[in-house]
This record gives C-alpha cells, structure tokens and sequence, in this order.
C-alpha cells in the first residue's frame, strides 16, 4: 500500500482509501489544489494528442467540402441547388450536435459526450462512400455534422478543465494552431485523391481516421475538475493519482515547483447542482449573451471571407485562377494568426487581445473591399486572416469556455457555439443579397459593425480570464 502523504491542509488518501465516499473540508481544499495543478506527464501529452487529432479531423472534414462539391458538379452528379442544401444540412447537424453535446457533457460527462460523437462521425463519413446519389449523401452528411458537432465544443473545454491555469493559454492555444493545420492538409489530400481515385475516397479517408482516434480515446480519462464539480472526489481522486504517479517517476515529486497550501486554490470549483436556464440567470446571463455575440462575429467573419473571398474577387473583374490563387496565399494567415494568438494569450491577456484583434479585422477588411491591386489585396487579405484566427485562436478556443463555471461549461460553450453554427446557415443567403443589389463593399462594411458592436460589448461586459482558476 502506497504511504500517507501530509500536507499543512490535509493528507493524500493512500490507494486503499481512494474508494471511500466521505472527504472532509481539508480533504477536498487539498484534492482541488491537486486538481488546479496536474503536472504535465504522459497521459498530459496524451490527453493533447487525442483532442488535436480530433480537432484536426473536425477542420479536415470542413474543407474538404469545397473540393467535393467542385466535382459533384464538374461531373453532374449534384446541382448548385443540391451543394447548397449539403453544406447547409452540414452546418444545421452541428448546430443540433453543438447543443447536444453541451447537454450531455455537462450531464453525462466530458468522456462520455467526447466518445459517441466521434463515432457517430466515423459511421456516417464511411457510408456516405456507399452513397447511390446526391439526396442520400446530403442525409449522411448531415449525421455526419451532429456528430462532429461535439468535437469543437468539448475538446478546447476540456484540455482547458485538465491543464494548469498558469499555462491554460499555451496549451490550448496550441491546439488552435495545429487544428488550423487542417485546412491545407485536406487541401493538398483532395488535390492528389479527387482527380486520380475521385471525391468518394475523401469520406474513406477522414471516417477510417476518425474510428483509430475513436479507438484511442477510449482510454481518455474523465476531466477530474467535472468528477469534483460533480461531488464524486473518489473518482477525481483515481484521475489525478494517475498524473502524480507519472510525475513521481519522471520528476521525482509530484507537484514540481507548486504551492499546494495556496489557499487562493480552495472553494474555486462551483459542486452546486445546476440547470440549464442558469445561462439566462442574472448572474450569468452577461457572459452567455457575450460568448454567443463573440462566436456569431467570428464565424461570420470566418465563413463570409474565407467561404466568399474567390466569388467576391471574381466579382471585381479578376479571373477565376488568380482568384483561386490570391485566396490561397491569404490563407496562410491562419496559421501565424493562431500562433501570434498562441503566443501572447497569457502574456497581454484575454480579453485586450480579442479586442484588439475584433477592432483590425474590421478595419482590414473594410480597406480590402475598395482594393483593385493585386498586390493590396493579398497584403489586407493576409492581415485580415491573421486577425480572424488570432480570434479563433484566443476567443473561439480559450476565453469562451472560461466564461462558465465547470458546472456549466459544456452548455454555455455548447449554446455559443450552437449559435456561432446558426450564423453561418444565414449568412451565405445575407451575402449573396448584399452581393447581388449592394455589390462587395457593403458586405464588408456589415462585417466591419459586426465587430466594432462585439468589441464594444467585450470591454464592457467581458472578464479577464488570464491565468485564473476555472471555477
């Protein structure tokens, strides 16, 4: 049996005793200033690992859209209609699985929603290789989408719930960059694959790779800062000794270079029961309104310039090709956005970052859209997708999941999400009228209010969230 172990506050239980249901006040100020302070061991890594891979393939999945429905209709096995309806199917499953998964996380568990809905993702992406036409596809696809739905708004809330709050920013904004890696990796699969073995293998591809990660995350373990915010300290206890076990061998201690006396570390983690009207409660309704307004501007933002920029550039008179081409060197500003956001988020801080960015994407883009110049178009196009994703980086990846107690995180996030999803249903009909009767600039120019209003509201009602404890 493993030998008790006392602090100033109270005493590590011995394994014999991690089963036992009753911990006294000391017991669980000490097992929660465990919990604040994980050490980044082996299954730390692992845990990364396993939600960037999935993240990966949640990005994959989304840009490989573009070079599917290209050859569907090159090949006269789909319509414009037809793609329309697929891409918004795609976005009304992760709508619905954005707002399922944020119920049955904060419910069920991390684990649990992380689990189903990988799978359920992986099932659908295959047999949609079997589709006999395009009714049948646009049916998987949108199956596809609840299940992938889930992945966005669990993995950034939960590699945030396991590592420290010194860190939490480096961390999860690493995730973020490498999630962004995803766009040019399915652009460059989709280049080799859709022309020499065709569109269908693309499913092949990201279902078989979604079913190993599913796999692997089997052994996933629960986020303890849930199993305490939940009363089940026995369970937390079981999760945190398998990191401080890790650490012993590596480090030779257990909490290396922390202070687990810290009484700042005590009563951080809210264990009262909770309902979903919360979010609309007077004590949280300010930060639900803030986080849906903040994803709503960003996906907006992101599909309207990302989805749009080739279609608006044909529309000032520049040709298909170079539109394609210019689109392309622009979009290499979304992984330096995500590592500038990486890398100054615990540094400048949550909120000012978010800000600033919200308040130069629109300047960006309102000065793109009276550019005629090759060259200016890409310099303002860059910029503009730099900002956009030190946004996805920064507000999308950390802050939003900050903002709710971990009682609440799945639901809160789950419902900004939910709404982010919403936006972009809409928003190809609002540009494709503002593109037809106003022409390009006023689309940008309603993009550039879009974010002034949300940076108005995050100084106003937005928190700092640097390095805090999640509660």
């Amino acid at each position: 049996m493993e030998t008790e172990r006392t602090l100033g506050i109270g005493r590590i239980r011995t394994t014999d005793e991690v089963h036992e249901k009753q911990y006294s006040l000391p017991e669980r100020h000490l097992l929660e200033a465990r919990i604040n302070n994980l050490p980044a061991t082996r299954t730390m890594y692992k845990v990364f690992t396993l939600i960037t891979l999935g993240m990966v393939l949640d990005g994959f999945d989304v840009y490989l859209a573009g070079g599917v429905l290209s050859s569907l209709i090159q090949t006269g096995w789909s319509t414009m209609f037809l793609n329309a309806a697929f891409i918004s199917t795609t976005f009304i499953g992760l709508f619905l699985g954005s707002i399922a998964s944020g119920v049955i996380g904060d419910l069920k568990g991390r684990q649990f929603a992380y689990q189903i809905n990988l799978l359920i993702f992986g099932l659908a992406s295959l047999a949609s290789f079997f589709a006999p036409n395009m009714i049948t596809l646009i049916i998987l696809r949108g199956i596809a989408g609840f299940g992938l739905g889930a992945e966005i708004v669990t993995g950034f809330a939960l590699l945030g719930e396991f590592v420290p709050a010194g860190s939490r920013g480096k961390w999860v904004g690493s995730l973020s960059v490498l999630a962004n890696c995803s766009a040019p990796i399915a652009t460059f699969i989709g280049f080799l694959i859709i022309p020499s073995i065709g569109w269908r293998w693309m499913f092949v591809i990201v279902g078989i790779a979604s079913l190993i990660v599913w796999y692997f995350r089997r052994s996933l373990p629960e986020s303890p800062r849930w199993y305490f915010s939940q009363g089940r300290y026995s369970d937390a206890e079981k999760v945190v000794r398998q990191f401080e076990q890790e650490a012993e061998k590596k480090y030779g201690t257990r909490h290396p270079g922390v202070n687990l006396n810290d009484q700042q570390q005590f009563d951080q983690i809210d264990t009262r029961k909770s309902r979903f009207s919360e979010l609309f409660s007077s004590n949280e309704i300010r930060k639900t309104i803030l986080a849906c307004v903040i994803l709503a501007a960003i996906n907006t933002a992101a599909f309207t310039f990302v989805t749009w920029a080739p279609t608006l550039l044909v529309n000032s008179g520049i040709t298909v090709s170079k539109s394609l081409g210019y689109s392309a060197l622009m979009m290499l500003g979304a992984p330096v956005g995500a590592f500038i956001g990486r890398s100054t988020v615990d540094r400048i801080g949550r909120k000012w970052t978010i800000v600033g960015a919200f308040v130069m994407t629109a300047i960006f883009g309102y000065g793109y859209a009276f550019q005629t110049n090759p060259a200016a178009i890409m310099s303002l196009g860059f910029l503009m997708t730099v900002c956009i994703y030190i946004l996805m980086a920064v507000a999308l990846s950390i802050y939003v999941p900050e903002l709710f107690p971990t009682r609440l995180r799945m639901r809160g996030n789950g419902t900004a999400q939910a709404v982010g999803r919403f936006f972009t249903i809409i928003t190809p009909y609002a540009v494709a009228g503002l593109l037809s009767t106003q022409g390009p600039i006023s689309i940008f120019i309603m993009i550039g209010i879009f974010m002034a209003v949300t940076a108005v509201l995050t100084i106003f009602w937005g928190p700092e969230t640097k390095k805090q404890i999640l509660k």
